[in-house]
């Protein structure tokens, strides 16, 4: 079997591809580079493992039998990749990478600023139920400048736009009545403006709309808190009935001040599991990159994402074609044995990881910074 691409690597010092052959030995694969000036990809060394972003290649997962064929660069910081000037679009996830949802990472403002100043366009894209708007407030709360982002992408936003236009036909043949899995610590998500009735009878509801773990709405808007084993419960019952479902936030966890947090993305896939329909409108779908690249006004090969969640962050700019940095200390951090902010991940252990995940990083980071 031999590997297509969607395109080949960028030299940005003659502004032109890298011309890649790709050859199967037995079982490894084998990757030749023409030429390769930029010290970010020197040429492939006899192991067989290649240095190339692997982003680029949409053949090659199924065919990765060993973790030894797993390859990236492993960085102390940002530096290096900002100065080349290679990537002019930066797509950042928030929790994991810029705070842990109650503090900024050390060095995580700096490194923005510093970003900033090479010109590159900055976008967060982000996993989270909330809007736009409401994230931008939160950077702000916490302390960094909204204003060094050129936008902010939320799967909550795409999720919200997409029941408010009903132009697409999946959510036009929705209906309007459903079973609404929110929160209550953190905070109710509002549904003002879509036209939406939220019921606790399944029997009368068109479809389930996850935003959260900890609460069922009620049809006065006010919520139910429930536990999770609970919420499973009325899954099954959904289930049973045959409705799809909606998650705002498609991650399975989330960082929360150094701990995680079960996120509505777990029972999303427990509602797969069940034989249920579920419409996934975040990371890792194709749908919050290009909605990224349209806002960034940028070539996919001039794109990065930046996460911590190999599952969602890396998997998905696998999926969008654009290169990727691994940020090791956030979600990944037990698995990976760290137990401080920014200790450099053993090589090993994230090819491991990353092949357990189907996910496959161009860069490794220890956390953001510069």
């Amino acid at each position: 079997m031999y590997f297509s691409s969607v395109r080949e690597p960028w030299d940005e010092a003659t502004k032109k591809t890298v011309r890649c052959t790709k050859t199967p030995v037995g079982r490894r694969l084998v990757v030749g580079v023409d030429s390769c000036p930029d010290i970010s990809r020197r040429p492939a060394e006899a192991s067989g493992k290649c240095p190339l972003d692997h982003s680029t290649f949409t053949m090659m997962r199924p065919m990765m039998t060993n973790p030894d064929v797993v390859s990236f660069q492993s960085l102390g910081g940002i530096r290096g990749l900002a100065e080349m000037g290679r990537f002019k679009a930066w797509f950042l996830d928030q929790f994991g990478v810029l705070h842990d949802g109650k503090n900024p990472y050390p060095g995580a403002i700096s490194t923005l600023e510093n970003l900033a100043k090479t010109g590159a366009k900055m976008v967060i894209i982000s996993n989270s139920s909330r809007r736009a708007s409401v994230t931008l407030e939160k950077m702000r709360n916490l302390g960094f400048d909204p204003s060094l982002f050129a936008g902010t992408i939320t799967s909550g936003e795409l999720t919200h736009q997409y029941l408010q236009r009903r132009d697409d036909a999946w959510f036009a043949a929705l209906g309007t009545s459903c079973i609404h899995m929110t929160w209550s610590d953190r905070g109710a998500v509002s549904l003002e403006g879509l036209g939406l009735q939220v019921v606790d009878d399944v029997t009368k509801a068109d479809f389930i709309l996850a935003h959260g773990t900890e609460a069922l709405g009620r049809p006065n808007d006010a919520v139910l808190p429930m536990k999770f084993e609970d919420l499973e419960k009325i899954l099954e019952q959904c289930a049973a009935k045959g409705i799809p479902m909606v998650v705002a936030n498609p991650d399975y966890v989330t960082v929360e001040a150094r701990a995680l947090r079960v996120m509505p993305g777990t029972l999303a896939s427990k509602y797969e599991k069940l034989g249920g329909e579920v419409k996934w409108m975040g990371k890792p779908g194709k749908i919050i990159y290009d909605a990224a690249i349209k806002l960034a006004d940028a070539d996919p090969l001039h794109c990065i994402a930046v996460g911590d969640s190999l599952h969602h962050d890396i998997k998905g700019a696998n999926a969008a074609g654009i290169s990727s940095a691994f940020v090791a200390c956030g979600i990944h951090s037990t698995e990976l044995g760290l137990g401080s902010f920014a200790e450099v991940p053993d090589a090993s252990r994230v090819r491991e990881l990353a092949y357990r995940c189907d996910a496959f990083p161009s860069y490794v980071l220890p956390a953001f910074t510069w």
